[in-house]
Parts: structure tokens; C-alpha cells; sequence
């Protein structure tokens, strides 16, 4: 079903050019990405720039009028003359898409402009909490002097003379195969079919420039390395004023001195003096927020044991709760002792009686292998 052309801008269809342009240009001002970022406002303003392109080309609207859609393929749109070369070049054009009957016409100078991507350094403090970081994005912006039509006095593009607004134009190539009709884009509208008499001075005709232009993007709690943040329309503008791409941000997370990561939890090693793990301690560390943390160390803990603080680790990205805190015990065994230290471990041995051994599955305790054994005899 064909478009409501005029419907998209508010207009009837006895609307002048000078309407079809003041209606568009309202807008325009509404919907543009620089001014309404939503995606729902860079759909409407694609489909306002190809309603004004399509109504404001004299070709096109008659298509609209008649009934037909001129944006679709098949609707309608004149084609350039058919070839009468006959014989076997009439099927190599029909196999390969010559002539006319395989153009596509010309292309719509308001293009859609591309995504854009840049990368932002946050610390493991800033990835806890959350934080909004100004970014500097270099990129194509819509020309503040022609407003995005390329034209120096906004004048509308005018047919181009090289190929009659079809944007292509065709050649005869003799071949093997016989006389092979070719079509290629016309280089003198860059196969947009029309032209711009007075382009701009500012952009070249583009109806874009560079820019640096500085953003805030807000890094949720939780965010991890590598995850991108989507910015809708805030990418580059399209050729022609055409509305504009994504930005992405990607957060790169920087190594933390003491906290590792591990999806929403977080690993911490933890050095116990020998009589602390043989005895039991409690102390405290600094967390990510900058709060104290209670670590208890149960008596006897052994060296590799773990303590899990839950619900102490990485906030989970948009989704309620935290992960854990896991801490790593490494049970520190003093290598430099005095007299006074040495005399104590030596009662302290000879009280408790143990002996250093091999390790046997035959131990009461039983090791790895002989719970494995067990486990399979079951």
C-alpha cells in the first residue's frame, strides 16, 4: 500500500512547494536527533525527510498522485530507453540486469547517517556506583548555514542534465558476447539524479560538516568491561541532512590494586598470620564504597579456605541485588624468628604431639582419591 506523503507532513495534496518546505522545516525543528534523542523521534524524522523528498521532486509526486508509491521498487518511476540491439546481447542484458529494465534509478540524497563508537576508561569504584562521564565525539553534524539542504540559499537541487534525473547513465560495450548495454552511475549528480547549483560554502554540498562536539553519557552501576552504552541519534549525520546514527560507548573497566571481578562477584586475597588462623580474628577492609568491611576468620582456617561475604560483591546491572565478596585465605607462616618466638613454637610442638607425615588415603580423615573411591562404590 502506497504512503500518505502528504499526511506525514500535514498537508493536502494541493499544497505549494513553499508549504510542502515550511510544513517539513516545522518538523523537522521538533524531531531532529539534535534536539529530541529518543528513537521514536529519529524514525518520524527519517520518514519527514523522505515524504519532503519524495513531495518536492516534481517526478515523484506525479507517482504519489497517480496512486502509486515512487519509493518502492516497482512504483511506477520512469526508466531510461530500451536498447534495440537484439540477438544474444538481449539475453546477456536480461540475465545481468542492462538496459532498462534492470535500472534502479536514482538515490535519495538524504541518506541516513552511520553509528558511531568511542571507548571511556571508568574505575572499578566508578563501575560499583555508577557515574556520568563527559566524552568528546568527533563526527558529522547537520550544516548550521544550509540547514542540512546543501544549498548556499536553500534552493531546491534541479535535474541533473547528464542523465535526465534518472541517476545512471548507459553505454554500449562490444564484447565476444556481442553489443553489451552497461549501466553505471552518472558522475556528474553522483547518481542522485539531480544537482545543487549553489552548493554551500560551509559544507561542500553535503548538508553535513565535522564537529567535536562533548557529551555526558551515564554509566550505570554494574556495567562490566566491554559492554557499549547506546546513545540514539547521536551519531553521524546522514548526506543530505538525513537523520542521524548511534553513538555506542564502550566502558573499558580498569584492573583494581586490590579487588578482582568475576561476573557480579568480586575476589580478594587476604594474608592470616598462622596463630590468627589457628586462633580466629576478626578484622576490617575497606570496601568499594569506601565503607569498612567485617572479615571473621573461623579458628583452625585453613590456608586456600574461603570466606563469602553475600551480597557484599558488584550491584547486578539493572536488576535488584549484589553478587558476593569472596576472600581468599593465605595463611602467612613466619620464615624470621627470635629466640623468644622459637622457644614458644617448640613447647607449643612438643605439647601437641604431631609429627610430620606422607599423606595416605588409608588417613582417617581419608584424601581426594579415597572420597572419589567411595563416592563410586555407593
Amino acid at each position: 500500500m502506497a504512503r500518505d506523503y502528504y499526511g506525514i507532513l500535514g498537508v493536502d495534496k494541493s499544497a505549494s512547494d513553499a508549504d510542502i518546505k515550511k510544513a517539513y522545516r516545522k518538523l523537522a525543528r521538533k524531531y531532529h536527533p539534535d534536539v529530541n534523542p529518543s528513537e521514536e523521534a529519529a524514525e518520524k524524522f527519517k520518514e519527514l525527510s523522505t515524504a519532503y523528498e519524495v513531495l518536492t521532486d516534481a517526478d515523484k509526486r506525479r507517482v504519489v498522485d497517480m496512486g502509486g508509491d515512487p519509493m518502492e521498487s516497482g512504483g511506477g518511476m520512469p526508466g531510461g530507453g530500451q536498447g534495440g540491439f537484439g540477438g544474444f546481447g538481449d539475453i546477456f542484458e536480461a540475465f545481468f540486469g542492462g538496459g532498462a529494465g534492470g535500472s534502479s534509478g536514482p538515490r535519495s540524497r538524504v541518506q541516513p547517517g552511520n553509528d558511531a563508537l568511542l571507548r571511556t576508561e571508568v574505575t572499578l569504584e566508578e563501575a560499583y556506583a555508577g557515574v556520568r562521564k563527559d566524552v568528546t565525539v568527533d563526527t558529522a553534524v547537520l550544516c548550521d548555514r544550509c540547514e542540512g539542504s546543501g544549498s548556499k540559499t536553500k534552493a531546491k537541487p534541479v535535474t541533473c542534465h547528464s542523465c535526465g534525473g534518472s541517476g545512471e547513465v548507459q553505454s554500449v560495450e562490444r564484447s565476444f558476447l556481442g553489443n553489451v548495454l552497461t549501466t553505471r552511475p552518472c558522475g556528474t549528480c553522483e547518481g542522485f539524479g539531480e544537482i545543487i547549483e549553489d552548493p554551500c560554502d560551509h559544507c561542500a554540498g553535503q548538508g553535513r560538516m565535522r564537529k567535536r562536539r562533548d557529551l555526558t553519557v551515564t554509566i550505570p552501576a554494574g556495567i562490566d568491561d566491554g559492554m557499549r552504552i547506546r546513545m540514539s541519534g547521536q551519531g553521524e549525520v546522514g548526506h543530505g541532512g538525513g537523520p542521524a546514527g548511534d553513538l555506542y560507548v564502550e566502558a573499558r573497566v580498569k584492573p583494581h590494586p586490590v579487588y578482582r571481578r568475576d561476573g557480579d562477584n568480586l575476589h580478594v586475597d587476604v594474608k592470616v598470620p598462622m596463630v590468627d588462623a589457628a586462633l580466629g580474628v576478626t578484622f576490617t577492609a575497606a570496601d568499594l564504597k569506601g565503607e569498612e568491611v567485617s572479615l571473621e576468620v573461623a579458628p583452625g582456617t585453613q590456608p586456600g579456605q574461603t570466606i563469602v561475604l553475600e551480597g557484599e560483591g558488584m550491584p547486578r546491572l539493572r536488576r535488584e541485588g549484589h553478587g558476593n565478596l569472596i576472600a581468599h585465605v593465605n595463611v602467612m607462616v613466619p620464615n624470621e624468628l627470635d629466640d623468644k618466638t622459637r622457644s614458644l613454637l617448640e613447647e607449643i610442638r612438643d605439647l601437641r604431639a604431631e609429627n610430620s607425615s606422607v599423606h595416605s588415603d588409608d588417613d582417617g580423615d581419608g584424601g581426594f582419591f579415597s572420597r572419589l573411591r567411595d563416592r563410586f562404590r555407593r
